[in-house]
């Protein structure tokens, strides 16, 4: 079933990426690492359709946030990061999935492994534990290409600042910050042995990225003890695709 979303809302997480906030009415409560297809139909009938993850709450009352990250190849993403405009409408099919998600009934600790614009998804967990007022910690290790290319660098920084449970850490492939203590590089055994949950304590970890990076983040954590039945992957193309 396709739904119209109106754009209420735009706002640049970085020189290449959008946040759209858009109003669908009669939308279902989604649940916080699902999807939606989006769909552009042009003036001749053509139509291209995309898949996006969903970076709002989900309690967020028919209000849906997508984060799109513009890529040079991209038929949707140029329109969708440079073109669109508040009042603007898009067509929705969603939401969709229900294996990469996680449910305010989960307690057990939860590992978050983005690797760059891998983090939509994940931060939509983050605010619906937020929202939910739920006490499970959280642990994000988020692998990204510089700083500049950190999507919402600020409301990461206040969740960790003032939650306790909530820990942040970055892993900076190209350019790390002055005085950063990890030089540039993927993340690695190191990465995983002090930025992650110790296997022990069993958490429910999700990587989302690119496949080269779910599948190296994925034997990384097998090789620190986790058990392949707790590793929840979503990965994408190069394209930026949904896989």
């Amino acid at each position: 079933m396709w739904r119209i979303g109106t754009v209420v809302a735009l706002h640049d997480e970085t020189a290449t990426a959008r946040t759209i906030a858009l109003e669908v009415k009669d939308w279902p409560n989604h649940v916080a690492g699902q999807h939606v297809d989006v769909r552009l139909t042009a003036s001749d009938g053509y139509s291209a359709v995309r898949s996006y993850s969903i970076a709002s709450a989900s309690n967020s009352e028919g209000r849906v946030e997508l984060t799109v990250e513009r890529l040079p190849n991209g038929e949707v993403s140029p329109y969708l990061t440079q073109e669109l405009a508040l009042g603007d409408r898009l067509e929705l099919r969603g939401p969709i999935g229900g294996w990469f998600v996680w449910r305010a009934q989960q307690t057990e600790p939860i590992q978050l492994i983005a690797g760059g614009s891998g983090i939509v998804p994940l931060m939509a967990m983050l605010r619906s534990r937020v929202s939910a007022g739920s006490a499970a910690p959280f642990r994000l290790l988020y692998s990204v290409r510089e700083l500049g290319a950190v999507f919402y660098r600020d409301e990461l920084q206040a969740l960790s600042d003032h939650d306790n449970s909530v820990g942040v850490s970055y892993a900076y492939t190209r350019t790390a910050p002055k005085g950063w203590s990890r030089p540039p590089g993927r993340i690695d055994a190191a990465s995983i042995a002090n930025a992650t949950w110790p296997s022990k304590l069993v958490p429910t970890c999700y990587v989302c990225g690119p496949t080269s990076f779910v599948e190296n983040a994925t034997d990384l954590l097998i090789a620190a003890g986790h058990g392949r039945e707790n590793i929840r992957t979503e990965r994408f193309g190069a394209t930026g695709e949904r896989k």
